[in-house]
């Protein structure tokens, strides 16, 4: 094999090696990104989830959907301004039962901006069970280390239903079974379900 007969071939396998490594680096995305739909009273919802930063919420999350916890509960406190969340309480504000809670990821990078989904969670960082919230405008003070030392864990972003998360925003709300900002109109997550690729 002549020396220019063996660069070419060296320049086509380098090439060949490239194009198979951006095929494994897309399909490790691809993995390491799975997509959940929220079919809600108002609309669905699609989220994608960042299992490389948050990998612990992610597989809670995940496994809520798994066991179709999440179907039949309502966004059980919604302000317009701030957040909608849900993932822990059915229609006549009675809690469902959980899992054990998981660590906090709030130092994963990913900050709590506008259409993020994040862990909601008690005073105690590492409460974090079912309960989740989308983000509806750009909540720097829920960033680690803010606002209690801690921060809350941002483990995805909505992709498909920004406009059903505006809808669910504005809703009404008041007072019902001990809990303030509660839609007056449930607002019912009919069912959880994770997308094929």
């Amino acid at each position: 094999m002549t020396i220019h007969a063996l660069q070419k071939f060296s320049r086509r396998g380098a090439l060949a090696l490239a194009a198979a490594f951006a095929f494994t680096a897309a399909a490790h995305a691809q993995t390491a990104a799975p997509r959940v739909k929220l079919a809600t009273s108002a609309g669905d919802i699609v989220v994608e989830l960042d299992a490389a930063k948050a990998p612990k919420s992610v597989e809670n999350f995940l496994q809520y959907v798994k066991d179709k916890h999440y179907d039949g509960t309502v966004f059980h406190r919604v302000i317009d301004g701030f957040m909608i969340q849900g993932g822990g309480f059915t229609a006549d504000m009675q809690q469902k039962p959980t899992r054990a809670p998981i660590p906090l990821e709030a130092s994963n990078g990913l900050k709590n901006d506008r259409y993020t989904i994040a862990m909601a969670r008690t005073g105690n960082p590492n409460s974090a069970t079912s309960q989740f919230f989308i983000n509806v405008k750009n909540n720097d003070s829920l960033n680690a280390p803010n606002p209690d030392g801690y921060g809350y864990a941002v483990f995805g972003k909505v992709v498909a239903g920004t406009d059903v998360v505006d809808k669910i925003r504005t809703v009404s709300t008041g007072n019902k079974g001990g809990m303030q900002n509660v839609p007056l109109e449930a607002v019912t997550i009919k069912s959880a379900t994770l997308l094929a690729k």
